[in-house]
């Protein structure tokens, strides 16, 4: 029997190819309309016992990367705390069942981490439900396409951009750190568009390139203290987020030297392999997933 997750194989051909059928969502966007559909290892990750016993939180844990990331830490043994939008309760229902179908506990929390207070009550429920927080998986990202250039972004658009990707990670890992015992880790998602933007995601953009910079100084923080702290950059990814925030979804990731987007499950490992004790010596890094892109 085939074993895709081991066996050898052309990485350019391995999962779909441009051109994909125009598709066109609201945000924050859903996993089942979308086509082709993305894969999140559901049928290919097999875990190892890497994350045995781990608590683990993930923001934006319901699609995308972050139900790609909380299936891999479940079937490598974790229990997952993850957050979701309230309009995205259907796909938190499915993360659950994936989590729980690996013999994990899953705890999915509706959760705005736009709000100080909200990301405060995220972690008290942490820590409530598994007594500490071994990795934290600071996922969620807002991004809104904006081609007619700056004048186009409103402070509103701004506003969340900058309170998602950055106050939102800065208050969970502020509120988590008093709970992360030695041997923890706090994994960010940052982007390619961290060292080469693209002009009509602006806002987007910069925030990662912040989180970049927020990843390596927070690193250096908090090694006294033994608590590694990476990130994981990825190329273009096929995940909801796309169709709802892109005009164009023909061509998505055609740009990439391997010609294609990455699929979630491609990206889950490098979260895996960062918040394993095999990555003991790893920390102040930034894993970049393009797809061949090279980046500085």
């Amino acid at each position: 029997m085939t074993d895709p997750q081991h066996t050898q194989q052309d990485p350019a051909t391995q999962h779909p190819q441009p051109e994909f059928p125009e598709q066109d969502q609201p945000h924050p966007g859903w996993t089942g309309p979308m086509d082709p559909p993305p894969d999140h290892g559901e049928d290919t990750y097999r875990g190892s016992g890497r994350l045995e016993g781990r608590a683990t939180v993930i923001t934006g844990g319901d699609s995308g990367i972050g139900r790609a990331v909380a299936l891999a830490f479940a079937r490598e043994g974790a229990d997952v705390l993850f957050t979701y939008l309230d309009e995205e309760a259907d796909e938190a229902r499915e993360t659950a069942q994936l989590v729980e179908e690996a013999g994990r506990k899953a705890v999915a929390v509706s959760c705005d981490i736009r709000d100080e207070e909200n990301c405060r009550a995220l972690i008290d429920r942490a820590v409530e439900e598994f007594g500490r927080i071994d990795v934290l998986v600071n996922n969620a990202a807002y991004q809104m396409s904006q081609p007619d250039g700056i004048e186009a972004i409103s402070t509103e658009q701004f506003d969340r951009v900058m309170r998602t990707n950055l106050y939102g990670m800065f208050w969970l890992t502020k509120f988590a750190v008093p709970h992360i015992p030695k041997g923890g880790s706090v994994i960010n998602t940052t982007s390619v568009q961290a060292y080469k933007p693209s002009p009509h995601l602006l806002d987007y953009a910069t925030t990662k390139g912040a989180i970049v910079t927020f990843t390596q100084g927070l690193a250096q923080m908090l090694v006294e203290r033994g608590i590694r702290v990476n990130a994981v950059a990825p190329g273009p990814v096929w995940t909801p987020l796309i169709p709802a925030t892109l005009p164009d979804t023909a061509e998505f990731g055609k740009q990439s030297p391997m010609g294609r987007p990455a699929q979630p499950a491609e990206l889950a490992p490098a979260y895996v392999y960062l918040a394993s004790q095999e990555a003991s010596f790893i920390t102040a890094e930034i894993v970049n997933a393009t797809g061949g892109v090279p980046l500085p």
